[in-house]
């Protein structure tokens, strides 16, 4: 099987994972899932990853439920390579939520029933059937400015009984600090997330959102001579975050760049301890408020002490990109289509579709990027920048050029061509 060069050294460089094998299925599955234009269930992505049925179709099955190759490996090369690349010094920038992929049949292994986020309301909560999955993503500036790239870097399934999602969000961050031992991390999570801040997480500060009604307290007071009996451990009690913006005076005016957006805030700081969550560990509250009042007042702290206020207000405005990474991977990879049910097949089925969705914007970040010829309709003439749908066009087209035009076509070369582009294009819908 030829790869071209561009897209063969992200990928030979992962084949260590696997044995030799296995090593082949992996490098035409990924293919195969970057061309499948339709639904990607396994029998569907094996029609572009081996059209001339050179293995037996059970084989690339088996290599999600049965093969014996490590998604955390893989992902521990990936990381490497990826943070090479595309952030090879400085602070490295996370951020982690959970989606739910859903799932058919009652049998498939560690699937539950989940709340859906997207359909459910204050007075309905709606639930599906399937996998509650907790990614690790690396944060990216792409070249032409507006929303960060969030890419996964780890990813962990939620089981009922097992660890809890803070649970499964700090084993990840450990694993990442081994991976990497001489970088810092921020990690941008959602309020639900916001008691991380209580843990003791290896070279990481933590940027989110508080409660509007949280219990907080001014940093104990130091202590000039010594007394008799234990130090205070916390201060005199402070209002609550929406009572101390109600009374708050001293708001300062900062330019914040939210999803590649410039806008002007108000913003009230202070230092304060939010005792039940980290009792030793002080955190910078940061209140933000729209000058022309048409926004609420947003309540977020970080455990930085040195990060500007306008940067905690950018950065969790930037967590959007995570939730743009669940749409493509369902929308555009299909991470929920593959009929996995069995043994590691669900996890690593999603775990592969996570990857491939960064291999994807590794390639067009390198190489298939050109803000000259950024493909615009006429219905929006004004668009600047590419969305994901753009760069796995524009890969796809890559490589369908790459299979079919290296040489000179002959009759038969031809043939085959169209009987492909055929098959492709009556599967897209």
């Amino acid at each position: 099987m030829t790869i071209p060069s561009e897209i063969s050294e992200i990928l030979f460089s992962l084949t260590s994972v696997f044995t030799q094998p296995s090593a082949q299925i992996f490098l035409r599955l990924a293919i195969g899932w970057i061309l499948c234009p339709g639904r990607h269930t396994i029998t569907n992505i094996i029609q572009f990853a081996d059209p001339n049925r050179i293995r037996a179709h059970d084989a690339y099955h088996r290599f999600f439920r049965g093969a014996a190759w490590s998604l955390q490996t893989l992902f521990h090369l990936w990381t490497l390579f990826l943070v090479k690349r595309l952030r090879p010094s400085g602070t490295i920038w996370l951020h982690a939520d959970d989606s739910v992929i859903k799932k058919t049949g009652r049998k498939t292994a560690g699937a539950k029933y989940c709340r859906d986020a997207v359909r459910s309301t204050r007075r309905n909560t709606v639930y599906v059937w399937g996998l509650q999955i907790v990614p690790l993503c690396l944060r990216v500036n792409p070249p032409w400015g507006g929303e960060p790239l969030s890419i996964p870097v780890n990813v962990r399934v939620y089981r009922e009984g097992g660890p809890s999602l803070l649970d499964l969000v700090e084993e990840m961050i450990f694993q990442l600090a081994r991976w990497l031992p001489d970088r810092d991390f921020r990690l941008v999570v959602d309020g639900a997330y916001a008691t991380l801040a209580g843990r003791d997480l290896p070279r990481t500060h933590i940027v989110s959102r508080i409660r509007h009604d949280a219990a907080l307290y001014a940093p104990p007071p130091k202590v000039k001579r010594r007394r008799r009996g234990r130090p205070r451990k916390k201060g005199e009690r402070l209002p609550k975050p929406a009572d101390m913006a109600k009374t708050a005076r001293k708001w300062r005016v900062v330019e914040t760049l939210e999803r590649g957006r410039s806008k002007t805030r108000l913003v009230y700081t202070r230092i304060v301890l939010w005792y039940k969550v980290s009792k030793d560990r002080p955190l910078m509250l940061v209140i933000s408020r729209d000058p022309t009042g048409r926004e609420k007042d947003d309540f977020f702290f970080t455990t930085d002490l040195d990060l500007s206020p306008a940067r905690v207000v950018s950065e969790y405005a930037n967590r959007w990109a995570i939730e743009d990474t669940f749409k493509n991977l369902k929308q555009y990879l299909g991470a929920e289509h593959p009929q996995c049910w069995k043994g590691d097949g669900p996890r690593k089925a999603i775990g592969f579709a996570c990857f491939i969705y960064g291999v994807v914007w590794l390639w067009y970040l390198r190489h298939g990027y050109d803000s000259k010829r950024l493909e615009t309709a006429e219905w929006y003439p004004d668009k600047s920048t590419p969305s994901f749908r753009d760069a796995i066009s524009c890969l796809r087209a890559y490589l369908w050029r790459k299979r079919f035009f290296v040489t000179s076509c002959s009759k038969a070369d031809m043939q085959e061509f169209c009987e492909t582009l055929i098959t492709a294009l009556s599967r897209a819908a």
